[in-house]
């Protein structure tokens, strides 16, 4: 079972960067697409960027295309989700999700009810 620890939230200035890890145990990331989502108080989770475990192929919902960046993590089994430019309408709680694919699947996903495997969460909040 896939156990995800994410990482590296905290308080950034509007404009700023943040970086946020998710650390993998007790799976090969190569076989699941891992995704980012977030949630702020009285909104649903929002699918925010998903990578693909077969490939590395990453997706971004249309509000952080060019700002946010989902990729492998220099250390192993980790992913994580560089985050520019931030916006009032960014800070929430963000989770880390895997969903196992399958070796080579082109599975993917930023649907919330179709991941199995969940992070506790790391805040991210962003004011001046």
């Amino acid at each position: 079972q896939v156990q995800l620890v994410e990482s590296g939230g905290g308080l950034v200035q509007p404009g700023g960067s943040l970086r946020l890890t998710c650390a993998a145990s007790g799976g090969t990331l190569d076989y699941y697409a891992i995704a980012w989502f977030r949630q702020s108080p009285g909104k649903e989770r929002e699918g925010v960027a998903c990578i693909r475990g077969s490939d590395g192929a990453a997706f971004y919902t249309d509000s952080v295309k060019g700002r946010f960046t989902t990729g492998r993590g220099a250390a192993q089994n980790t992913v994580y989700l560089e985050m520019t430019d931030l916006k009032p309408d960014d800070p929430a709680i963000y989770f880390c999700a895997a969903e196992y694919a399958g070796y080579g699947s082109s599975w993917y996903s930023l649907e919330a009810y179709k991941y199995n495997y969940w992070g506790v969460g790391a805040q991210v909040t962003v004011s001046s």
